[in-house]
């Protein structure tokens, strides 16, 4: 299957990603087809030297049936080469981490306090403590 999809380069920490076709089963930043277009994530959304693009090539692809990523539909639909996608939903995905793990194990347990009538605590016996050994006695022969 043909995907039209970003193809990583640049140096560490410093990505630049080119827009190719390759087939689905080529490595990311192996074989590819054709090279449509660049991405550079580092850049302001305003400028134009962002994301460049082959408009005719990119139609081209995706009459012969290349499906998009995600991500690649995005770039695309900003450039109105198709239609934006829909977005997804993942309300977590605003939230730290750390705080998602807290909000998301708090919520059952509150929920479970006010589902379940209280109980009253049940007294526990006190520990039977431990009798003091008498001194043993040593065995004369």
């Amino acid at each position: 299957m043909l995907k039209l999809r970003l193809s990583m380069g640049g140096t560490k920490k410093r990505p630049v990603y080119k827009i190719v076709v390759a087939d689905s089963r080529f490595p990311r930043d192996g074989r590819f087809i054709e090279k449509l277009g660049f991405f550079n994530p580092l850049m302001p959304k305003e400028k134009k030297e962002r994301v460049g693009l082959q408009p005719e090539r990119i139609k081209y692809w995706l009459s012969q049936g290349a499906k998009p990523t995600t991500r690649v539909a995005r770039l695309l639909g900003e450039n109105n080469l198709m239609e934006m996608p829909k977005p997804g939903n993942n309300p977590n995905k605003a939230v730290p981490k750390k705080d998602r793990k807290k909000d998301s194990s708090d919520a059952p347990k509150e929920e479970k306090k006010a589902d379940a009538p209280k109980e009253e605590k049940k007294t526990e016996a006190p520990k039977a403590e431990k009798k003091a050994e008498a001194p043993k006695e040593e065995k004369k022969k």
